[in-house]
């Protein structure tokens, strides 16, 4: 595991380690899996529950996110008919644009790039949030 020297304060009490970005060098695939751990635990703690499993994967200056088992069971129930699927989208969506801003602070502290843009959807069919992030370079090449 890598001794990690700097922490990002987000303003709900969450603290993540970040360590010195410039003096060390980490892989795509190690800040993938920080990005993922990171999520995880801000879906638990600010939205209510945590994912069943969660992946992230950084494509050029595009950070995507796939989490599997969003859906509590009682939105799976509500999501049988389509004034069920309109509450519960209209409901996640509102609840992503009021912690948008911390979210993309999370983000920022751990690929230390500019985000220029966020996208997320929630699919009740398959019980799939996704969330895209669009940085203002090409992260990938950097690893």
């Amino acid at each position: 595991m890598l001794k990690m020297r700097a922490t990002a304060n987000v303003p709900w009490n969450i603290k993540f380690d970040i360590g010195d970005i410039n003096s060390m060098k980490r892989t795509k695939g190690q800040v993938e899996a920080q990005i993922s751990d990171a999520v995880s635990k801000f879906e638990k703690d600010y939205m209510g529950r945590g994912p069943k499993d969660i992946r992230t994967k950084i494509i050029q200056n595009h950070i995507f996110i796939v989490i599997d088992g969003f859906l509590s069971q009682s939105e799976q129930k509500l999501a049988d008919n389509p004034n069920g699927i309109k509450l519960i989208k209209d409901l996640r969506t509102a609840l992503f644009e009021n912690t948008r801003e911390h979210l993309v602070l999370l983000i920022k502290s751990i690929v230390n790039v500019d985000i220029i843009s966020t996208h997320s959807d929630v699919s009740t069919k398959t019980g799939e949030k996704i969330i895209v992030f669009t940085v203002d370079c090409d992260l990938e090449s950097r690893f």
